[in-house]
């Protein structure tokens, strides 16, 4: 029996996942959380054979609640499951040891499938997602976005961005929720976050 961990924060989504994973005779969910803060106490509780996460969890995000988990449930296997497919955001699942990568749209064939590979070792990589992962970093933000999110990496809020750079206030917003969209991010934090860490600021 494939003892399975869900995490998805729309209430809906995650009652449809358990319901569908279930009706797999060899599968049996013993946790569901709708938080990344949720998922290591619950997986320190029930010790899971595999954790099935979204990546865009409220708190911790799916990707820092896989890293956590795999310092803490070191057995317990991670699928992540996504609807985006930005470059960095793959480059920051797959440099996750062991980590799977699925379409959130994939049919539940692939999603059974999914789980069972993973399950035997191997690591799950949609097609469409290895072919946005082969997509460069480079040149994903234009110039332009660059120079203002790293002058909000530095501290300026967007009136001071908007006076270095001559540009409205309104513009200044528009680059950075374009940033952000571009870069799979939570909010304008986590924009820096990614872009430092992709080296592109």
């Amino acid at each position: 029996m494939i003892r399975l961990l869900i995490a998805e924060d729309v209430r809906m989504v995650r009652g449809a996942l358990v319901a569908l994973l279930e009706l797999e005779p060899d599968v049996k969910v013993v946790a569901e959380v709708g938080s990344g803060d949720a998922v290591v106490p619950a997986a320190l509780e029930v010790r899971p054979d595999l954790a099935i996460l979204d990546i865009n969890l409220p708190g911790q995000d799916g990707l820092t609640a896989a890293a956590k988990l795999r310092s803490y449930v070191p057995d317990c296997r991670v699928l992540l499951l996504t609807s985006l497919s930005h470059p960095t955001v793959l480059r920051r699942a797959l440099a996750l040891p062991g980590t799977g990568l699925l379409l959130k749209d994939a049919p539940p064939s692939e999603l059974f499938a999914a789980v069972r590979r993973t399950m035997t070792g191997e690591r799950v990589v949609d097609p469409q997602l290895a072919l946005s992962f082969s997509t460069p970093v480079d040149g994903l933000l234009t110039p332009r976005e660059v120079e203002v999110l790293r002058l909000a990496a530095e501290g300026d809020d967007v009136r001071q961005i908007a006076r270095q750079l001559h540009l409205s206030v309104g513009t200044v917003r528009n680059y950075l929720t374009a940033v952000v969209q571009k870069l799979d991010a939570r909010n304008r934090v986590d924009a820096v976050r990614i872009a430092r860490e992709s080296g592109m600021i």
